[in-house]
């Protein structure tokens, strides 16, 4: 028996409850201390100007759907820490990311470059960003920029995909390997993806005993410590949370604040995915996950609900203490916040628990920007992008603009300024596979020409495929202008092994660059 949720049409409401010549050389050298003279008075002029600046805390949260209360987007969810900073500043409530998976999407935050541009669709270790790479060798990561501005910087956890390059922040804690701590055998998932697919982390149930134990508090315990001191410039202070990326694991007393009798269960539709492309297919094909059929056969859906929602008022909880901090020290009114996430996250929308998809519950992600200057309490609709983070930044804390950034700053929006241009965001899976969201409608085109086009206005848990209805013609087409015109190959050193799929896209594209 397949059990169906129906919603009503409103987004918020959508639950039921070889050698080079001499010349070429001396280019290579001309161009090179024109660029260091240049970088060298920058430097220069930043060293004398940072006296007004604003300080940055910049806070990553790992797997974070749209699950705030603020944000409407489960009604079980108790998060009072995000929901108060939101108020005290800019929600943007339609935001996404540039990548459904965090080795991508986090590469791309920290160079202000589309993965379509530097050809990094799937995980890319910390250090081979730049490496072999024309496009990024020579490109300022965000936090290098504010170091570059005379800002002392400072991270701790997962910022990049693991943590962040080597002498990348004046101080580093480092951060916790893996998704730990973990119980010596698995609580309730131990996969059914075998060797072609390896195996994740997915598992979920109370652990460890205490909250002191998780690296999450740890983390902001190293943070708050840094901001109880004081600096003689401005500072840059990155905090990147694990959780609620799986295992789903947290302490009982947060399993306790979501009891699993009457929760609340996500809009799920059995043959939802009959009319989607043969590609989408290959992409969501995730046997190293847990299927919603599954869920639902095993009792098991609930049980995965209450450790999510856990595992979000977990996070929420070591935000407030990082703000609340933050309010207590001597930089509470001199400083930007900003809090997002990777990417959103499925639990159980489309046919299983994973990211890994072009829809909706994939891509969208919490957005909040709060503190000096910033207005209070202001809801943005307009569809905005992680991409937009390195831009805004520069902006708000008063720093000259940076060239190779393709990111929009989304100041105007902060401070409620008409905009000529229509906002949308990208995002892109693996080569060629973009999906394009505007105000009211998503279109995805996958590398093969396959097509889905969605109707937010009447359908926003993206049931209805009207990619080919005469009726959506003309919009469809106005939507896929905004698509990316580069799709550069793969490039070497990112790949992305749990999904054949993408395995055999990235052979494919090293194999048409080795001719």
């Amino acid at each position: 028996m397949h059990t169906t949720y129906y919603t009503s049409g409103c987004r918020s409401a959508r639950f039921l409850k070889p050698g080079k010549s001499f010349s070429y050389l001396f280019y290579v050298i001309t161009i090179s201390l024109a660029l260091l003279h240049t970088s060298t008075a920058l430097f220069a002029q930043s060293e004398t100007s940072t006296e007004n600046r604003s300080n940055v805390l910049f806070i990553a949260i790992d797997d974070l759907n749209d699950w705030l209360g603020v944000m409407q987007g489960h009604p079980d969810t108790k998060t009072p820490h995000m929901d108060k900073l939101a108020e005290r500043g800019v929600l943007f409530q339609n935001a996404h990311c540039q990548a459904p998976l965090c080795g991508p999407s986090r590469a791309s935050i920290m160079t202000g470059l589309r993965p379509s541009t530097t050809g990094i669709y799937g995980m890319v270790d910390d250090e081979q960003i730049k490496v072999d790479n024309e496009v990024t060798s020579d490109i300022i990561l965000l936090p290098e920029y504010f170091k570059q501005q005379g800002y002392h910087t400072m991270g701790i956890g997962k910022l990049f995909h693991q943590h962040a390059p080597d002498s990348l922040f004046d101080e580093s804690g480092g951060r916790y390997k893996g998704f730990g701590p973990l119980p010596e055998e698995r609580f309730v998932w131990d996969g059914f993806g075998g060797e072609n697919y390896g195996r994740t982390s997915t598992d979920w149930g109370a652990f460890p005993v205490a909250d002191s134990l998780m690296p999450d508090q740890q983390s902001a315990e190293w943070a708050i410590e840094r901001l109880e001191k004081e600096y003689e410039q401005p500072f840059f202070l990155a905090v990147g949370f694990l959780r609620p990326h799986v295992p789903l694991y947290v302490p009982q007393p947060w399993f306790e604040m979501h009891p699993a009798e009457g929760l609340t269960m996500p809009p799920y539709k059995a043959d939802d995915l009959e009319d989607v492309p043969p590609v989408a297919h290959k992409i969501n094909d995730l046997p190293m996950m847990p299927s919603t059929e599954w869920a639902i056969e095993s009792g098991s859906w609930g049980d995965i609900i209450q450790a999510y929602l856990a595992c979000v008022s977990f996070v929420d909880d070591q935000v407030g203490k990082l703000v609340n901090a933050l309010e207590e020290s001597p930089h509470a009114e001199n400083t930007i916040i900003v809090l997002w996430s990777d990417h959103g996250y499925r639990m159980g929308e489309k046919g299983t628990f994973a990211k890994h998809a072009l829809w909706e519950e994939a891509t969208q992600v919490p957005l909040i920007f709060a503190g000096k200057d910033i207005p209070e309490g202001k809801i943005v609709s307009e569809p905005v992008e992680l991409l937009s983070l390195y831009p805004t930044l520069l902006e708000l804390s008063g720093l000259p603009a940076y060239h190779r950034n393709e990111g929009r700053s989304l100041v105007p929006l902060i401070r409620g300024e008409a905009t000529a241009d229509e906002w949308h965001a990208i995002t892109t899976f693996g080569m060629n596979n973009h999906a394009v969201r505007t105000k009211d409608y998503r279109y995805i085109q996958y590398e093969d020409g396959g097509e889905e086009f969605y109707d937010h206005n009447v359908d926003p848990q993206e049931w209805n495929n009207m990619a080919d209805h005469p009726m959506y013609q003309k919009a469809k087409a106005d939507v896929k202008k905004h698509l990316p015109q580069m799709n550069v190959p793969w490039t070497r050193h990112s790949s992305y092994t749990f999904q054949p799929y993408f395995v055999e896209q990235k052979a494919r594209s090293d194999e048409a660059q080795n001719k």
